[in-house]
């Protein structure tokens, strides 16, 4: 089982939902791995205590010349469609920054000049917290694609353990990266206007890649039946609430996971996967 945990806004508590989720599993499953799948920054190892097992850096093939076998016809310039090689008379500009390693311009260099070269781009950390498993991908400072790395993450996973992937927010590329051909996606929403918007929009996304998905309103309060109205709209299920609660915040601010610093909310993150499990066997 693969389960996501998503939210089109940043900042609602998908790492509070995901950390709470895993650690709560772990008590029944023999393993259980969690996957910080928000690589510019993740923040999933400053609630757990861990240790290190490896880590791997991440590469991307991008291009680089041969001066003597440039003939400066232009060939690579023309079929970059990011822009990232540039001919100022007798010199080729590459900019790795954006790049994406298409291989279009070694493959159509008549030439041979251009060879591909590999450019670190990020690195895959494995560590083990008691029982779970954790899989932590970093982007590297200055590099914008982050769907490499997180695909990497993805790659280290063991496919017969019990998967919380904590995705990046919003609803573009990354997240998509994350949250393809999982079995469900838990999205984590607030009851605000911005919440329900970015919530509607990761909705749609997850439409196109075909994801089923449940919502969960953090920070909930009574009365407020924005996301409620929404949810009953669209026929999706509501699989937990959180309420407003400074006690929560501090304890979270503190780097304290929700089940640990409120133990009852372990049998109700038991009982969210237990609802997702049937929403997947619908």
């Amino acid at each position: 089982m693969k389960i996501s945990v998503a939210s089109g806004k940043g900042g609602t508590g998908k790492t509070l939902v995901a950390t709470s989720l895993a650690l709560s599993l772990i008590k029944n499953n023999p393993s259980v791995q969690l996957l910080d799948c928000d690589v510019e920054e993740p923040n999933v190892h400053l609630f757990l205590d861990q240790e290190p097992i490896n880590e791997t850096t991440v590469s991307l093939p991008i291009p680089k010349i041969n001066e003597d076998l440039c003939q400066h016809c232009g060939k690579c310039t023309e079929i970059c469609r990011f822009n990232a090689i540039t001919l100022l008379k007798d010199t080729i500009l590459i900019f790795p920054d954006v790049c994406h390693s298409c291989s279009a311009c070694w493959h159509f260099c008549p030439t041979g000049a251009l060879e591909p070269s590999p450019r670190e781009v990020g690195t895959v950390q494995i560590s083990q917290s008691g029982k779970l498993k954790l899989i932590t991908g970093r982007l590297n400072l200055g590099v914008h694609a982050s769907p490499p790395v997180i695909k990497a993450v993805r790659g280290a996973i063991d496919t017969d353990t019990v998967t919380i992937i904590d995705g990046p927010p919003g609803s573009s590329c990354p997240v998509m990266a994350a949250v393809e051909e999982t079995d469900y996606c838990i999205l984590v929403t607030e009851p605000t206007p911005f919440g329900l918007n970015d919530l509607s929009l990761a909705v749609e996304m997850l439409k196109v890649l075909n994801v089923p998905c449940g919502v969960i309103i953090n920070r909930d309060v009574p009365g407020n039946h924005l996301i409620d109205d929404y949810c009953q709209e669209k026929g999706l299920p509501i699989l937990l609430r959180i309420p407003l609660d400074t006690e929560i915040a501090r304890a979270y601010a503190k780097g304290i996971p929700l089940v640990k610093s409120s133990p009852v909310w372990t049998e109700k993150f038991i009982d969210l996967y237990q609802q997702v499990t049937q929403e997947v066997t619908k």
